[in-house]
């Protein structure tokens, strides 16, 4: 079984249409996105529209939340809180409402998937350290979980003690728990400005990072054509 893992596309249309172009020539069973399909980008209802065609299985990030207003906006920063509004009123009743009834945790056979932390997966916790890592490892019923949300690739490996790394290919191992971030489509944060998704290979037990290359001028003409904070596109050339 070969799984496609991805997550936090953001709006971001040209990101995602890059990363599923890849994905087509690559023989994939099935297709994982761990939320926040909207926020911060110029077209989060032709993002939720691609998303569907694949038919992926689905969980809810914090944008995702915020949009169907499920969650309190006011934590946010202003420009997350200004894209949330303007995601609200370019999607319809429907896709409101299905942003809504996204499940927080997917479990599936040899796999956990979450947005950001298994342990309080309601709350949108960020995992970025061995101890976030060990408190989400207490409540994983599988070898390996995959997270987002904090935009950033990193695995997480348990041992005799956990340690992290930032190799591009990672090895399951069925007596060490791994918890893989597969970083973001839309809008990475590692100061790579290409998009970022996942394959995981279950037959040879092996997660392999990979990168995507896109036209980010013409996202950024795109949010500043919304209307939305020129920042928000600028952000993109720098991956940060």
């Amino acid at each position: 079984m070969r799984y496609a893992v991805f997550s936090d596309i953001h709006g971001n249309l040209d990101a995602l249409k890059a990363v599923l172009s890849a994905l087509d020539r690559q023989q994939i069973d099935a297709y994982a996105c761990l939320g926040d399909i909207v926020g911060y980008g110029p077209q989060p209802a032709e993002c939720l529209y691609e998303i569907n065609k694949y038919d992926c299985i689905l969980v809810a990030g914090n944008h995702d939340f915020a949009v169907a207003d499920r969650i309190n906006i006011s934590s946010f920063n202003v420009l997350a809180r200004e894209a949330i509004l303007w995601t609200r009123s370019k999607l319809s009743e429907s896709e409101v409402a299905f942003l809504s009834n996204l499940p927080l945790v997917e479990r599936l056979e040899g796999l956990d998937l979450v947005h950001g932390t298994l342990y309080a997966p309601e709350l949108f916790d960020y995992l970025q350290t061995s101890y976030d890592a060990y408190l989400s490892m207490g409540r994983m019923k599988s070898p390996v979980c995959f997270v987002g949300h904090s935009h950033v690739p990193i695995t997480f490996i348990q041992g005799e003690i956990i340690r992290y790394c930032l190799d591009p290919e990672i090895r399951v191992e069925p007596d060490k728990k791994a918890i893989v971030n597969v970083g973001s489509v839309g809008q990475p944060r590692d100061r790579d400005p290409r998009a970022c998704y996942a394959i995981y290979d279950t037959d040879k037990q092996v997660v392999s990072i990979q990168r995507a290359r896109y036209d980010i001028d013409s996202v950024i003409a795109k949010v500043k054509d919304a209307g939305l904070p020129a920042a928000l596109g600028e952000r993109l050339r720098l991956g940060r």
